[in-house]
């Protein structure tokens, strides 16, 4: 038996409730340059463009509900005997509102705010303003607790841990073509884990798990957490 499950979700499993990915044609992310909005760089440049670009996109996920797959995920954490670690790739809180606990966001919260002075953190309005003071230090400096690109992920070292344990690691909506994410299924597998992907399609790291199961994830996963808990029940 697995004691210990890591799961890595990914864009996918957020696309079926909504939110769409910067690799979807038409989407709110094609209409900016991810060098003006989802850099630090594009951010001293221009904080009132990427102000405008977050608050559309916190819009959008408070007005996303969390499907049977983000449910299913929550449920296997609740009855499962051993350890289930909650790593995503995402910024929405579809994980929480689905009922998940001590989710490890990895490129930080849309949820929450961040002071580039100082480096304080709060909970962001559904709206924030280039020019809003930190509640900390008064610095105009706030910013969307995200991680940019060229920018280190959260929590590295606590999901180092939990790979070096993980007894399987499952991989969900995650294209393999971002890094340091891409390489934890490498990790688990050096750890002595099996690995799992469940995906509309093969990832760009297929080749390193040792099953897929493909298909839309608010189907396969629920699926795939009922065969896990079915003799516990």
């Amino acid at each position: 038996m697995a004691d210990n499950i890591v799961i890595l979700t990914g864009a996918g499993i957020s696309a079926e409730s909504g939110l769409g990915t910067f690799r979807d044609a038409g989407g709110l992310w094609s209409q900016y340059d991810l060098e003006d909005v989802a850099t630090p760089e594009g951010f001293a440049r221009d904080p009132g463009l990427v102000h405008e670009f977050y608050n559309a996109r916190r819009a959008n996920m408070l007005a996303a509900r969390p499907h049977a797959g983000h449910e299913a995920l929550a449920r296997l954490q609740r009855h499962w005997p051993g350890r289930v670690t909650l790593i995503t790739q995402n910024i929405d809180d579809l994980h929480e509102r689905a009922g998940a606990r001590d989710v490890i966001h990895m490129h930080g919260e849309l949820s929450r705010a961040l002071c580039a002075a100082c480096e304080h953190r709060w909970d962001a309005p559904a709206e924030m303003q280039p020019d809003a003071p930190c509640p900390q230090c008064a610095a105009p400096q706030t910013r969307p607790d995200v991680v940019w690109f060229g920018e280190i992920p959260y929590h590295m070292e606590r999901i180092g841990k939990a790979l070096s344990e993980a007894q399987l690691f499952v991989a969900i909506g995650t294209s393999g073509a971002v890094y340091p994410a891409a390489g934890f299924v490498a990790e688990a597998a050096q750890a002595g884990a099996r690995t799992i992907e469940i995906n509309l399609e093969r990832s760009e790291v297929a080749g390193l798990f040792d099953e897929h199961i493909l298909g839309p994830a608010s189907q396969l996963v629920p699926e795939w957490a009922d065969r896990m808990l079915e003799p516990r029940r």
